[in-house]
């Protein structure tokens, strides 16, 4: 700012100085790589023009010394109107965050202020589901008419028929497979395990799949396997849906995870209740499953709209 007293540039260029110690460090120390610097740069630079607008005001008391929480506090609504997304603002207060533990660590502060600085409530993003048919149509599509053709459907039959994330998919080992209940013993987030019911069909393309099944190494448990013969990753599923989304001509519908997303919803619809869900999506909280009943209610309210004649 070109109306600055000498006292108040010396102090934003002591701040600066403060950025580019901070900066160095990451990158001797962490490897910060030149995408996460140039982040971090731009976020350390909008906090400068904070503490500009901080004196503009006529608060002189902003010496690294002096900022505390109540200060710090004033940065996420400053931000937000200058139009940044709450998604954009929990990355500057976690850039911020780490670069007062910084400065308490090489002991240039007494105390971080940082440590109280929480992040903006995230608005929920509602999952946007395959409908009953979209979903029928495309695992229809996926004809049998190679080995990989046979693995691919056998994958997304599970992914639909469980509601498995696709690490749980590619996580899946023989052994794991109930074939008497077709169901399959799943470790989910924490190494959790839960039995997860996947279906007839979906079990019938797995036998299928078993019996093409070539694995590099004879002992190599996983069910699921590239052509190399080891297992699958969940980029090789991300990219074997892709492609088979394009067969279809439906880019960008959906992802590995949109069959979880509509296989929660799916049931809700059909009158499954809340805690069930929970229990076969491996949610640790009810609330987490909550935000399906959001999807079922807007979907049942376009139905109503589309179908009601007096809607």
């Amino acid at each position: 700012m070109s109306s600055m007293t000498n006292s108040e540039l010396k102090l934003i260029e002591r701040w600066r100085s403060l950025f580019d110690a901070f900066i160095e460090h990451l990158v001797r120390q962490k490897g910060l790589s030149p995408l996460t610097q140039k982040s971090y740069t731009e976020d350390l630079k909008t906090f400068t023009l904070f503490l500009e607008e901080l004196l503009a005001q006529g608060m002189t008391s902003i010496e690294p010394e002096q900022i505390d929480i109540k200060k710090l506090r004033r940065f996420s609504p400053w931000l937000n109107g200058q139009g940044f997304a709450p998604r954009s603002i929990a990355r500057k207060l976690a850039c911020l965050r780490s670069f007062f533990r910084y400065l308490r660590r090489t002991e240039q502060i007494t105390h971080n202020p940082g440590e109280s600085l929480k992040n903006p409530r995230q608005p929920k993003r509602l999952p946007n589901p395959l409908s009953e048919s979209q979903v029928v149509s495309f695992l229809d599509g996926v004809l049998p008419d190679s080995v990989i053709a046979v693995r691919d459907r056998a994958m997304f039959e599970t992914l639909y028929g469980g509601g498995l994330r696709v690490s749980e998919l590619v996580g899946l080992d023989l052994a794991d497979l109930r074939l008497d209940d077709a169901a399959v013993l799943v470790r989910g987030k924490g190494r959790k395990e839960r039995l997860c019911p996947i279906g007839q069909t979906a079990m019938q393309w797995i036998s299928l799949w078993c019996s093409y099944r070539a694995p590099k190494n004879p002992g190599d448990p996983a069910i699921f396997l590239n052509w190399q013969g080891t297992r699958l990753t969940t980029r090789s599923v991300g990219r074997s849906l892709e492609q088979r989304l394009a067969l279809a001509g439906m880019s960008h519908l959906a992802s590995p995870h949109t069959f979880r997303h509509s296989f929660a919803t799916h049931l809700l619809d059909r009158g499954a209740d809340l805690r069930s869900v929970q229990e076969l999506l491996g949610h640790q909280s009810l609330a987490t499953t909550q935000i399906y009943t959001h999807v079922s209610q807007q979907r049942m309210a376009e139905t109503y709209k589309i179908a009601h004649p007096r809607a």
